[in-house]
């Protein structure tokens, strides 16, 4: 019985020490929840309609990688162009979230978080989890990675 709650211990401690460095993955269920093929419309129309606090999905290129934002809580910046023209800024949590590596002008990254209108299109944030749970979780996805 000591070998097995030794043994629990343990692993606990070795799960929180790589949770801690980033190193794992969280297991999401099904991690398009809520984006579906209609989600791009669903977008257009936000925009279009001047909507705010939105939960949406959708996808773009990027066309301009930002500087951090290093003002508060630590955001990585990039703006996105949708299928219909419009641009998007992505300000990504990477306080929160793990930071996407290697994006260049000309990827494509889809997305899952909270869409807010503004003159020159619209910002996407809560593009990670809340820690709180009290919030739906949010994601990037590039080249067959998912950052939450």
């Amino acid at each position: 019985m000591k070998k097995i709650l030794v043994i629990c211990l343990l692993g606990l401690a070795i799960f929180g020490f790589l949770d801690q460095k980033g190193q794992t993955t969280q297991i999401v269920q099904n991690v398009y929840a809520g984006y579906t093929a209609g989600s791009d419309s669903a977008l257009q129309n936000a925009i279009d309609n001047k909507q705010s606090n939105l939960q949406i999905g959708g996808s773009g290129d990027v066309v301009k990688i930002l500087s951090d934002d290093l003002k508060g809580s630590r955001h990585q910046r990039f703006i996105l162009k949708i299928a219909s023209g419009n641009t998007l800024l992505v300000a990504h949590n990477i306080d929160l979230a793990p930071r996407i590596e290697n994006l260049n002008v000309g990827d494509t990254v889809e997305f899952y978080g909270v869409y807010e209108f503004n003159n020159k299109g619209g910002v996407i944030h809560w593009t990670h989890h809340d820690p709180r749970g009290q919030h739906p979780g949010g994601w990037l996805k590039h080249n067959g990675s998912v950052y939450q």
